[in-house]
């Protein structure tokens, strides 16, 4: 079968970024169902016993060895609560090239803040900080509704203020935290500005 495909080329003439049709026919499975037998906490043995099948063809199924049949596929699928269709779904992505990332605004003082996660992306938000001398969070801790909240400091310095503590961070130190964390932060420079990005997980 003759496939085509595009590029995009930038100005030095570099490829940015291929795009592939995509073809159900040539999509790989196996890492789809892995992920979703792990994350419905069975084993091999266990897929398998159900399924009616041998643990070493749902081995090979999920290394793209093998190719099952509708009916096997639709078994192992059903074990698994999981769509037949949702194997075959191109991933979604979202590309966000460099000084277009949308501008948001999260409250606080003396920064400009950009969302690098743009789109549909719900299971992290990814965000870049540019802090001016002094600028931060504001006086107030506040806690955000996600399960996890990373920082890492690109440039510059950053201080988190938490419950009885301050964490002093400098260029490439990295902190992780409870989202449900009270918390607040600035830059602790008089003269020079601060560059962060802020990971969320969930998307709050």
């Amino acid at each position: 079968m003759l496939r085509t495909w595009s590029a995009e080329v930038g100005m030095a003439g570099d490829i940015r970024r291929v795009v592939l049709p995509h073809d159900p026919a040539d999509a790989l499975i196996g890492a789809r169902l892995r992920t979703a037998r792990q994350a419905a906490g069975l084993t091999l043995a266990a897929v398998a016993e159900q399924a009616g099948l041998t643990k070493g063809f749902l081995s090979r199924l999920e290394r793209d060895e093998v190719s099952p049949s509708v009916a096997s596929l639709v078994t192992v699928c059903g074990i698994l609560g999981i769509g037949v269709g949702s194997l075959f779904e191109a991933p979604e992505t979202s590309l966000v090239r460099a000084g277009e990332a949308p501008p948001i605004n999260f409250g606080g003082r003396g920064l400009r803040e950009f969302l690098l996660t743009a789109g549909s992306q719900r299971q992290l938000q990814v965000i870049r900080s540019l802090v001016e001398p002094g600028g931060g969070g504001g006086p107030e801790l506040y806690a955000l509704a996600c399960d996890a909240e990373f920082v890492y400091v690109v440039a510059g310095a950053l201080t988190l203020l938490l419950p009885g503590e301050k964490v002093e961070l400098t260029t490439g130190d990295a902190f992780t935290m409870p989202g449900a964390t009270p918390h607040t932060w600035l830059n602790p420079s008089t003269t020079e500005p601060a560059e962060v990005l802020w990971a969320l997980s969930p998307a709050p």
